[in-house]
């Protein structure tokens, strides 16, 4: 089954994610079929917070993947800032 997910990267006190469709058998940080995009909580001045492809995790639903909770509420945000 294929899950769309965040993985954290950055460091200690700076976390990064990474949005990805990854399948569920993969370890957390395991390889991702596909990158949909970033999410920068610690976003400041000119920097992108968030980016998402939301057609490409529209075609993903549609295939049959399952959307984390987070990455539902990160696609609102991203809905409305649009």
């Amino acid at each position: 089954m294929v899950k769309i997910k965040m993985v954290r990267h950055g460091s200690k006190r700076a976390p990064f994610y990474k949005v990805v469709a990854t399948d569920s058998r993969n370890a957390g940080d395991g390889k991702a079929l596909q990158r949909l995009g970033f999410y920068n909580p610690m976003a400041r001045g000119q920097e992108v917070k968030l980016n998402l492809d939301i057609e490409g995790i529209e075609s993903w639903v549609a295939k049959g993947a399952q959307v984390s909770d987070r990455i539902n509420t990160l696609m609102k945000q991203a809905r409305q800032s649009a």
